[in-house]
């Protein structure tokens, strides 16, 4: 069982897998701007040249459906953006970090072109390197 359950934690928390959820849910708010896009901003003014007459209160009602549809997807993508980062930090506690990889090459003193760090002549310029 705990392989099992070590299994799935590497799983769900790999990049693709929080990506992709992280996407859903961000579609789902974003779908929510679009709905009240339509409903109170493009179908309001549809409907004006039919005749329709719309008070301040009913503008000023449409204006703040539309505001808070988009407060409300922005909160969701910070709350989304922080939890996102608490994961990748708690991710991270236990790896060691990586050690620096030996260099393979060198600057010839002469031409400043890069050769492998094995050589004793320059390809480039044919000049006698220095003994290190």
């Amino acid at each position: 069982m705990k392989k099992f359950i070590e299994e799935f934690k590497a799983f769900a928390l790999r990049g693709n897998v929080m990506d992709m959820a992280i996407g859903v849910l961000i579609g789902g708010a974003f779908s929510g701007i679009v709905t009240s896009l339509t409903e109170n901003v493009i179908n309001p003014i549809l409907a004006l040249p039919g005749g329709a007459r719309y008070s301040f209160e009913q503008i000023y009602t449409y204006g703040a459906n539309f505001v808070g549809t988009i407060i409300n997807f922005l909160i969701t993508a910070l709350i989304l953006f922080v939890l996102l980062k608490a994961v990748n930090k708690m991710l991270t506690i236990g790896k060691k970090a990586e050690e620096p990889a030996a260099p393979t090459t060198k600057k010839c003193p002469y031409c400043c072109s890069e050769i492998p760090i094995e050589a004793t002549k320059c390809a480039h310029c044919a000049s006698e390197l220095p003994k290190e």
